[in-house]
């Protein structure tokens, strides 16, 4: 019996293969199960301390911003620093940054035991100022052969 041109047609098969569709499909679900509970818990990070390996002293024309152990606001403009209630601090430092041009930078300093959330609240406020750079200003880390070396 031969083959006729309709028959040899009929054994051709069009059909898509969806056998790797599945396979990148699963991978894709597998991926999207690790990672979705990774972004729903949100950035924690712990706030490394520094040696500070150099000194670098305080400009007169820079902008400090601290926090105190009560989470009140002090706002130091080279002239010392002042305590500034909650709701004059978003005017003051949009007056202050409106009129720089370049440096933007506000300096920021907390107390370690205050709650995180303050500090954000700090840094979304100056940040709506104007503020294009927060820098963090730290305690030197002492250790024991520097308290040896200024004791003698």
């Amino acid at each position: 019996m031969a083959l006729s041109a309709t028959s040899a047609r009929a054994a051709v098969k069009a059909d898509i293969n969806v056998t790797p569709l599945i396979d990148v499909m699963l991978v894709l679900l597998i991926i999207f199960m690790i990672v979705t509970p990774l972004i729903a818990a949100g950035f924690q990070a712990t706030i490394p301390r520094s040696q500070n390996p150099e000194n670098r002293p305080e400009g007169s024309d820079e902008v400090k911003l601290g926090i105190d152990k009560d989470g009140r606001f002090w706002l130091d403009l080279g002239s010392g620093p002042r305590q500034i209630p909650d709701d004059q601090l978003p005017a003051r430092l949009q007056a202050v940054y409106e009129t720089r041009t370049q440096d933007k930078i506000l300096f920021l300093k907390a107390d370690q035991n205050i709650e995180f959330g303050r500090v954000q609240q700090a840094i979304e406020i100056a940040r709506q100022a104007g503020v294009r750079v927060v820098g963090a200003i730290t305690e030197q880390k002492q250790t024991l052969t520097k308290k040896k070396k200024e004791g003698s």
